[in-house]
């Protein structure tokens, strides 16, 4: 019998399974990293067209190559476009366009922290999970968490509505567009069903960028840079993790592991730039890790039984 025979005899999960989460987190994570690399060198529409596009294309060619199954009628394909719109236009666009117009990214991580608290909040009706008490707390934990992580840099402007709106529309695309993923997206083929996502996404770009930028891009090294792991590690890599995740989870469960990012971000943000990290911050990732764990060791299903 093999390893991975007697893990399944078990009841147990492979190795590979337990790790996606944490590979999630740290890969999502780098996206505001990338996102510093690059919005000095290009409009962030520009920058998000060019970046989708480009994933749109060689998806799509992988997909051909190795015969990945298409959408069986236009509804599914549209039902799978619909939830890119929302995962990757809405929340990408929104947290772009807030940076790009001054607001501060810690007052954009923590408006979009709220994600997976609204994400639970509607799990219920929309889904029909069941979110117990237990993860109720753990939730509430990991928000004062990422506040802790964010709070030593916050710096408000009550006078900035547009970047505060453009926030707000990056917390609603990122939570209808999980729950939507779950609810239509689960069975797509990540390899077509991704290229359709992204171009559809691409394609409302290219009308929307003409009319609001100049579309003029410096092509630096620290740009090109930004750009490839953007478009692979971030575009192909986390997003496909995040599907799988959704795609074998609860959606509230999964939601909960953007508690996480906003600590992994600082941690990246000191090693690479020196940012200081204090006593607050420390405090705040110790208490979203523990949300998180919380959330996760509460699960149920909607039969009320514990999940797997």
């Amino acid at each position: 019998m093999t390893v991975q025979a007697t893990t399944a005899a078990a009841g147990g999960r492979p190795d590979w399974v337990r790790l996606m989460p944490g590979v999630f987190v740290l890969l999502w994570s780098t996206g505001f990293i990338g996102a510093k690399y690059g919005l000095p060198y290009a409009e962030p529409l520009t920058f998000l067209l060019v970046r989708l596009g480009l994933v749109a294309v060689i998806l799509g060619l992988v997909a051909l190559v190795t015969g990945a199954p298409w959408p069986k009628s236009w509804a599914e394909a549209g039902r799978i476009a619909l939830a890119g719109l929302l995962v990757h236009g809405v929340y990408l666009t929104g947290v772009f366009c807030a940076i790009a117009k001054g607001m501060p990214a810690g007052v954009t991580a923590l408006i979009v922290g709220i994600q997976p608290l609204l994400t639970a909040a509607l799990s219920g009706p929309l889904l029909g999970e069941r979110v117990s008490g237990r993860q109720w707390v753990g939730f509430l934990m990991g928000l004062a968490g990422v506040g802790l992580v964010v709070g030593e840099k916050l710096h408000f402007d009550s006078t900035d509505a547009l970047g505060i709106g453009l926030a707000l529309a990056a917390l609603l695309g990122i939570t209808f567009g999980t729950l939507y993923q779950k609810r239509h997206g689960t069975a797509m083929d990540l390899r077509s069903g991704a290229a359709i996502q992204y171009a559809a996404t691409a394609a409302v770009l290219a009308l929307l960028a003409p009319l609001f930028e100049t579309m003029r891009i410096d092509w630096t090294g620290e740009f090109v840079f930004a750009l490839l792991w953007l478009s692979f590690v971030l575009s192909v890599g986390a997003i496909f993790l995040l599907f799988l995740l959704i795609r074998r989870g609860a959606a509230a469960r999964v939601a909960s592991l953007f508690y996480l990012v906003p600590p992994v971000t600082a941690v990246i943000a000191w090693a690479m730039f020196g940012e200081r990290l204090g006593l607050l911050a420390l405090s705040g990732m110790a208490l979203a890790v523990a949300g998180v764990a919380l959330v996760n060791r509460g699960a149920v299903n909607r039969n009320g039984k514990r999940a797997a």
